[in-house]
């Protein structure tokens, strides 16, 4: 054999431009997606409506009929409490608002004591909500992430409590109050709901969810005591929740009207019972008491508007998982 046919031929590389990319079977020689999909494949998924779509009409027109209806109740005490007492009693309804619902409100607070009413029930209901957060939350991450005897029997003891209708507690309860004194205080109303086995069990199923184990380790290893981890670690993790829970509590409170009247005197009264004075004659002029509701929900829609961007932004906060 020769030499020349010994040596192998030099391997010349291509200076050209790049190669195509393979066509992967395709006999048209079509470039595809580069993930191996079929060229349309792309455009088809752009454009169809997965999952991911945002909200259709349906929505939009569902949430519209709830926020109509939710307003509605509203609206009504508003119209009615706008016109005379005649409003109940013609033949046709008229469905503008009248002009006499600034006469109405001032009528209203000569009859009762509207203001002093409405301090009332704001520093029972502020009170109640703040402690309520503070103490379930407390108790909420005990049960969650704290290991002691008997902690499974005790948070279904408290659960159980739910179960138990306000109205069987209402004599020894007043009896107590009776008792202390309290009666016709605003302590008598606060001091029975500084803490509610509903709160409990809210802030318990939340930071069981919220906070992993691991970072109490982290800070037990880091020197922190029972107390510090729980103002530094499980109270800011509890903000979205103690935020449902503080509003809850305090449109409860607000709107309360069982146990206040009962234990309250007229002198000094909450604000729903201070609105029942309005229908204690024989005649009941529902403009005056529909006015005095409307004046009465006025505080919460403030609270509401003030309030709810923070809260629909705990609430978000809360739900992005890290």
């Amino acid at each position: 054999m020769s030499a020349l046919e010994e040596k192998p031929l030099p391997i010349i590389p291509r200076t050209g431009p790049a190669s195509a990319p393979k066509n992967d079977g395709d006999p048209f020689g079509r470039r595809g997606s580069g993930d191996g999909s079929r060229p349309g494949a792309r455009r088809r998924r752009g454009g169809s409506r997965g999952p991911g779509r945002g909200p259709g009409w349906l929505v939009y027109g569902c949430l519209a009929a709830v926020i109509l209806g939710s307003m509605f109740p509203l609206w009504w005490s508003f119209l009615i409490g706008s016109h005379d007492s005649t409003i109940l009693s013609r033949d046709s309804f008229p469905l503008l608002p009248g002009g006499n619902f600034f006469s109405n409100a001032a009528e209203v607070i000569d009859t009762v004591p509207f203001w002093r009413a409405t301090m009332n029930s704001i520093i029972v209901s502020t009170v109640t909500a703040v402690s309520v957060v503070f103490f379930s939350t407390l108790a909420g991450y005990a049960f969650a992430k704290l290991r002691f005897k008997g902690a499974v029997p005790l948070l279904v003891f408290v659960i159980a409590t739910m179960a138990i209708p306000t109205q069987l507690g209402v004599v020894p309860l007043y009896q107590v109050m009776a008792r202390l004194g309290w009666t016709g205080e605003l302590q008598a109303v606060i001091v029975p709901g500084l803490v509610t086995a509903f709160g409990v069990f809210w802030m318990t199923q939340y930071l069981r969810q919220a906070i992993p184990d691991e970072l109490i380790e982290a800070a037990t290893v880091d020197g922190c005591s029972m107390i510090r981890t729980f103002w530094h670690v499980a109270l800011p993790a509890a903000k979205p929740a103690a935020a449902m829970l503080f509003l809850f509590t305090f449109v409860l409170n607000w709107t309360n009207f069982f146990w206040p009247f009962i234990v309250l005197g007229p002198q000094n009264p909450t604000l729903p019972v201070a609105l029942q004075q309005l229908q204690a004659a024989h005649f009941v002029d529902y403009s005056l008491v529909l006015a005095g509701a409307t004046m009465a929900t006025v505080p919460l829609l403030i609270l509401f508007i003030f309030t709810g961007r923070q809260l629909v932004s705990g609430i978000m906060q809360g739900a992005v998982k890290q």
